[in-house]
């Protein structure tokens, strides 16, 4: 064997290493919720009986779907399942659909960067800035309780939607901009069909992907501190019930140092 195809073996066994170094790893271990927190919060609107029959079990579970192991959110409550463990820099892929069930509207979110005790946003959520899953507003951005971030945007109505390369706006609260910041376009599958999410979150800023398509970007990450904007580039991840029945499959995430090229 001559020593340059020794090289490119041992290269190309490196790289091999590397990239599966890199795979996704499942952040629900697939069959309970063991490594997770759950806490019920506040009733939903003349559903206030669904809250006292509730419990973490009936709220959030693992149940077996065409052969897959889904975690089924039931969303007659307010509530919130959120990670043991705070994550950095990284790469979050999560896979969701409604079910039939409503309550009030189809209404969720993936909250990240969570930090500090439960029930500060809506008597339930930690603080935490969410990348919106609503039905018909899926991608938008949303500073629960004491958080800020900078998002370009443009004045559309009464909304202020991201559109890239703009001047960033102050969002969270008592900002310029308000708490909620709307996706520039609507990416979401039919009610029924799965639709993928991603999140690219760098040092503080932090990117919404919907089925593919980049619709918000969020910068300056920060917690709000008597007012005044402090760095937040990490935290625990959340997932709400707040409204209606829905579906997690999967939920992976892996470290990166640098957003995919085009982001």
């Amino acid at each position: 064997m001559t020593k340059n195809l020794l090289l490119a073996l041992t290269l190309a066994l490196l790289c091999s290493l590397q990239v599966e170094a890199q795979k996704m790893k499942p952040i629900f271990n697939g069959k309970n919720l063991s490594n997770w927190d759950v806490y019920i919060g506040s009733a939903l609107k003349g559903f206030e009986n669904e809250k006292t029959l509730a419990t973490p079990e009936s709220v959030f579970s693992i149940v077996e779907q065409d052969g897959e192991q889904l975690l089924h959110i039931a969303g007659n409550v307010n509530a919130s399942i959120a990670t043991k463990k705070a994550y950095k820099n990284y790469h979050l892929r999560i896979e969701f659909k409604w079910g039939e069930k409503v309550y009030t509207t189809r209404n969720s979110g993936l909250l990240y960067h969570s930090y500090g005790p439960f029930g500060m946003g809506i008597d339930t959520w930690m603080s935490s800035i969410e990348f919106q899953l609503m039905h018909d507003n899926l991608g938008d951005a949303y500073m629960m309780a004491d958080t800020y971030a900078e998002i370009p945007v443009v004045a559309s109505g009464s909304n202020q939607t991201y559109e890239a390369g703009q001047s960033p706006l102050p969002f969270g609260n008592e900002q310029k901009g308000g708490k909620i910041a709307r996706k520039n376009q609507d990416r979401e599958k039919k009610i029924g069909e799965w639709n993928t999410l991603d999140l690219y979150c760098i040092g503080q800023k932090a990117i919404h992907v919907v089925n593919g398509v980049k619709v918000m970007e969020c910068q300056n990450t920060s917690k709000l501190i008597n007012g005044i904007p402090q760095p937040l580039d990490k935290g625990k991840i959340q997932l709400q019930s707040e409204g209606a029945e829905l579906y997690i499959r999967k939920a992976t995430i892996k470290k990166i140092k640098s957003f995919p090229e085009g982001l």
